[in-house]
């Protein structure tokens, strides 16, 4: 998990540019990239914590060996994010700093969970642990060139 750990370091150094705009690059400001990207990890680790691993079963899906497993980029504008992720209300530093700490705190036993731990993500299946870890990098750095374009 070591890097989702220094992408966190990375989100919270921009936590200073929150209230920047760029509608050319995103119709959204630097801290709704942000908190969606907090809540997202928020939200998978737990969903990982709640699941039964003994359940867990790998299945072939085009969609994820394609963005996983080949171009390792998420294409821009082609998603959106579900309404469980997407930020609600003020966002403020203080606010990104709470989430910020929340999601640090929710991480700290992730090397010790099980293997087949997993989570639903609705275009990609089930996802255990280490497909896991390799969709959060890769979302938290698709946000963060986002917020780069932004900021640039």
């Amino acid at each position: 998990m070591n890097t989702i750990d220094s992408l966190l370091t990375v989100l919270a150094s921009k936590f200073d540019d929150y209230n920047r705009m760029n509608t050319v690059v995103s119709k959204s400001s630097v801290g709704w990239h942000l908190e969606h990207s907090l809540k997202t990890i928020d939200q998978i680790i737990t969903a990982c914590k709640k699941s039964d691993p003994s359940v867990y079963q790998w299945k072939f899906k085009l969609n994820r060996f394609l963005i996983l497993d080949v171009l390792h980029k998420i294409p821009r504008g082609k998603a959106r994010a579900p309404k469980v992720v997407q930020p609600e209300g003020e966002i403020s530093k203080e606010s990104l700093q709470l989430h910020f700490e929340k999601v640090c705190q929710n991480l700290e036993n992730w090397e010790d969970m099980n293997e087949n731990c997993y989570f639903f993500h609705p275009y990609f299946g089930n996802l255990n642990k280490k497909t896991t870890e390799k969709l959060l990098a890769l979302h938290t750095s698709h946000h963060l060139k986002i917020i780069e374009d932004i900021c640039n």
